[in-house]
């Protein structure tokens, strides 16, 4: 098998991998939705992504709060310097 053919093979895996939810909404929603021709899978799928997005964001900020309380007593330049130096050393 060629290097193209496993790459096609595993973006096509990747691609269509997915799941099946189930929720209930009032059924007004629904009819509007589908007189609308609103895709409804896309809207949930956009909305769990920015929801995702937001929460994710918030445990980074939190994450990055915990850091700054251990890092109190360091000087911000001393941390600088040993940033630059670590960077040299690659």
């Amino acid at each position: 098998m060629s290097m193209l053919t496993r790459t096609y093979i595993t973006l096509f895996v990747y691609v269509f991998v997915s799941t099946v939810i189930s929720v209930r909404i009032r059924k007004d929603l629904k009819e509007k939705a589908r007189r609308l021709g609103i895709n409804v899978r896309q809207v949930v799928e956009k909305a769990l992504e920015e929801s995702i997005k937001s929460e994710e964001k918030k445990e980074l900020i939190s994450t990055a709060k915990q850091i700054k309380a251990l890092l109190g007593d360091v000087d911000e330049q001393e941390w600088l310097k040993a940033l630059r130096e670590s960077r040299d050393e690659r």
